[in-house]
């Protein structure tokens, strides 16, 4: 069970509390599930009873314990304990493997892993000056809202009137009209090239100014556009390194311990292990992606993609060396896995990069 399908389980027991008359309060349109904090146990926890208490008029541990039950009763979890004030933690299934199970959603979906329906429906008329950083940052986020369901369209200010509703709501004649206004580029981007300049005007949040320098094309670790487009890169790389050594992904087990062993002579001794240390820091980066993008629409905000696509490329890039055999070590199917949990990686940073505009380079 991947964090998004625990989200859904989450929010399918609230609707059924709501439906049984336990619980009286609005259904959230979604639930954050993240690894337990201090005090909790088990793969994943939520702190949706303590969101929904004051609505319900309850204590937060009386609404974990309403959803309990029917969380234990869903498939795929194993056991839910209510620690501290309230939160709900998640033992999942002994076959259970959520590392596995992500990977294999992202292998499924591909550069659509992460798209939903939280903007459904809805119409935004994104409204910009003539100025450079607005235009890029609309022009990102026409494509960011599209993930969600929703439909942008861009517009100049001194274009269509707007309505004023009821509350001082601005919106558009046939949409909600989103005035965007980030700071100002000090200076001209273009000399950078098309996609560093992009980067130096969507990384930045927009009530910062952003930098017009040299540093943006740097090949080095400092420059964060350089680690995501070279984390992409290597993936890449190392796709093609496995497939001369003939070999391809598959999810699996990481560690060599775990993995299929059969056909080795029991007098052998077994090849060097390339520790799969790095591998649970990849997990959360790739989880959060959805709700990143989803936030990223909603609160019209480019720039909170733009940086969850370096912690993604500061996770996979320590996990990268262990990806391929070593010396004498023999293909084995912790490194079909290995290679299967890059290249979803390797997803995801072509993903988010291609809705910023960014070209995602196979060589580097």
């Amino acid at each position: 069970m991947t964090p998004v399908e625990l989200s859904r389980t989450v929010l399918h027991a609230v609707r059924c509390a709501v439906d049984e008359g336990q619980l009286s309060v609005a259904v959230p349109e979604r639930v954050v599930v993240s690894e337990p904090g201090a005090g909790g146990c088990g793969e994943y926890a939520t702190n949706v009873a303590l969101q929904l208490a004051r609505a319900a008029g309850k204590p937060p541990r009386t609404v974990a314990e309403i959803l309990r039950p029917r969380l234990i009763a869903a498939d795929g979890i194993e056991d839910v304990v209510v620690t501290g004030p309230g939160f709900l933690n998640f033992r999942l299934g002994q076959e259970a493997d959520p590392l596995q199970d992500l990977v294999r959603e992202i292998r499924a979906q591909g550069q659509r892993y992460g798209h939903g329906d939280a903007l459904a429906g809805q119409v935004l008329a994104l409204r910009v000056p003539y100025e450079v950083r607005a235009e890029v940052v609309a022009d990102a986020l026409v494509r960011i809202v599209a993930t969600q369901g929703g439909r942008a369209t861009v517009e100049h200010q001194g274009g269509r009137a707007a309505v004023q509703h009821p509350g001082g709501r601005a919106a558009a004649e046939h949409g909600e009209l989103v005035d965007l206004r980030p700071v100002p580029a000090p200076e001209d981007p273009a000399p950078l090239g098309p996609d560093a300049a992009r980067w130096a005007l969507l990384h930045p949040a927009p009530h910062d100014r952003p930098r017009i320098t040299a540093d943006h094309l740097v090949q080095r670790e400092g420059n964060p556009l350089f680690r995501v487009r070279y984390a992409h890169a290597r993936v890449r790389s190392l796709g093609r390194g496995a497939a001369r050594l003939g070999f391809a992904a598959e999810p699996g087990p990481l560690s060599s311990a775990e993995a299929d062993t059969a056909g080795t002579p029991a007098f052998q001794a077994p090849a060097p292990q390339a520790p799969a240390v790095h591998a649970p820091a990849l997990h959360t980066p790739l989880s959060d992606y959805p709700r990143i993008l989803t936030a990223a629409a909603t609160h019209r905000a480019p720039d909170r993609l733009a940086r969850h696509l370096v912690t993604v490329a500061d996770a996979v890039l320590p996990f990268l060396t262990c990806v391929l055999p070593i010396g004498e070590e023999k293909p084995s199917a912790a490194h079909r896995a290995r290679l299967a949990l890059a290249e979803a990686a390797g997803t995801v940073l072509a993903g988010g990069l291609s809705l910023l505009g960014i070209d995602a380079p196979e060589h580097l």
